[in-house]
């Protein structure tokens, strides 16, 4: 298409010309590339759950319940994202949450046998429960914690894992309780045979001490005739 008039009897290029120039301009633009003045290696950062068991991999919500002294105690929402129950090689159970895009831990703690899942004002999509000792802010602290879920589904998914991840739990430290046991029995046998051992130097000892003394024992030499 040629140039059209306007209103007022101007010549003016139609747009399809104008859209061509400019596809024309951006063909023989320069493709500018620009080398990096550093490339940093590829980094493997290790979160120590590498060698974890994942039991269960759900989303949720977090809120723990907080009191301030002078003002009244309220939940409060402690991040967003995948919670986790972990095993590891000795059979110990925990809970790992960490918060969406920054990944800082939320919630990171054993689960125990006397811990309870109970419903969180009669809802059937949350959990609440207690833990003495939570280590999401690297110092451990006694922590009430409540954990919603998208769906009921999910919410009773998490139940289930709890609940077996309690019983694992119960099962790691009787294991550990019978391999403490069994390497204690060799040391507490060599201690014995230890005792026997002395008591047998002890013996020696005194019938070394029993033998009569030597009549030339003590004297002095005899000088030289």
């Amino acid at each position: 298409m040629g140039d059209e008039l306007n209103d007022s009897g101007c010549l003016e290029k139609s747009r399809n010309d104008s859209v061509s120039e400019h596809e024309d301009e951006r063909s023989h633009s320069p493709d500018i590339h620009f080398e990096p003045v550093m490339k940093l290696p590829l980094i493997d950062v290790k979160t120590l759950e590498e060698e974890e068991e994942v039991l269960i991999q759900l989303r949720g919500k977090l809120y723990r319940y907080v009191t301030t002294p002078g003002e009244p105690p309220e939940w409060k929402e402690r991040g967003t994202g995948d919670v986790k129950i972990l095993r590891n090689e000795a059979g110990y159970c925990r809970i790992l949450m960490r918060r969406d895009k920054t990944f800082k831990v939320c919630a990171n703690h054993y689960v125990s046998a006397n811990m309870e899942l109970k419903p969180s004002h009669g809802s059937d999509k949350a959990w609440v429960w207690s833990t003495l000792a939570d280590f999401a802010d690297e110092e451990p602290k006694p922590e009430l914690l409540a954990l919603r879920f998208g769906s009921v589904e999910n919410a009773q998914k998490f139940k289930e894992k709890f609940d077996e991840a309690k019983k694992m739990q119960v099962e790691a430290i009787k294991e550990s309780k019978i391999a403490a046991a069994e390497s204690e029995a060799p040391t507490k046998e060599l201690e014995s045979l230890a005792i026997k051992d002395e008591g047998k130097e002890v013996k020696k000892e005194e019938s070394i001490t029993a033998v009569p003394e030597s009549p030339l024992e003590g004297a002095a030499e005899s000088p030289k005739q």
